[in-house]
C-alpha cells in the first residue's frame, strides 16, 4: 500500500511540475508569436504606398462600395461584426478586443487614408496585415471607403 501512496505522489509531482513547464512554453510560443506580428507590422509599413491609391479609377463610387462591401463581408465581419461594432463572431469567441467602428471619437472616423494604411498593414494585437496576406490595394481602397461612408461614429457619417 505504501508504494501506491508514493506512486500517487510521484504521479502528482510530475504532473503538476510538467505544468509549470508546459506553461512556461505556452508562455514563451506567446511571445514569440507576439514578437513575429510586430515583424510583420514593421514590414507591412515599409512596403505600404499610399500613392498607389491616388492611380485607381473606379467606374462609379457605387461600384467602389459595392466592392468594399464584398470585401469586408468576407475579410472583417468576422472581427468587426455586421455593423461594425467590434462584436464579430470570431471576435466574440475568441475574446478578441476589437475597436467598435460605432464608438465616439473612433480614431479613424473621417480618415480615409489612415483607414487604408491601417488596413493594409494590420495591427500587432489581431488584426491582420491585409496587404500582405491577401488584400490587393484596390480591395483595401474599396473595403476602407465602404466603412468610412457606411459605418462610423454617428456624427462622421452624417457628414
Amino acid at each position: 500500500m505504501r508504494w501506491k501512496v508514493s506512486l500517487v505522489v510521484a504521479l502528482a509531482v510530475a504532473v503538476l511540475g510538467g505544468c509549470g513547464e508546459q506553461q512556461d512554453q505556452e508562455a514563451e510560443l506567446a511571445a514569440q508569436k507576439q514578437l513575429a506580428r510586430e515583424d510583420s507590422v514593421r514590414a507591412a509599413e515599409e512596403m505600404f504606398d499610399a500613392t498607389v491609391f491616388d492611380t485607381l479609377t473606379w467606374e462609379s463610387d457605387e461600384a467602389r462600395l459595392a466592392r468594399g462591401a464584398v470585401v469586408y463581408n468576407s475579410s472583417c465581419v468576422k472581427c468587426h461584426g455586421q455593423n461594425g461594432g467590434g462584436n464579430g463572431d470570431m471576435a466574440m469567441a475568441r475574446e478578441l478586443e476589437v475597436p467598435s467602428f460605432l464608438a465616439p471619437g473612433w480614431e479613424y472616423a473621417g480618415d480615409i487614408d489612415a483607414l487604408r494604411q491601417r488596413v493594409f498593414v494590420g495591427y500587432s494585437g489581431n488584426m491582420p496585415n491585409w496587404g500582405l496576406v491577401g488584400l490587393k490595394y484596390r480591395d483595401i481602397d474599396a473595403v476602407a471607403s465602404h466603412i468610412a461612408e457606411t459605418m462610423g461614429p454617428e456624427e462622421a457619417t452624417q457628414e
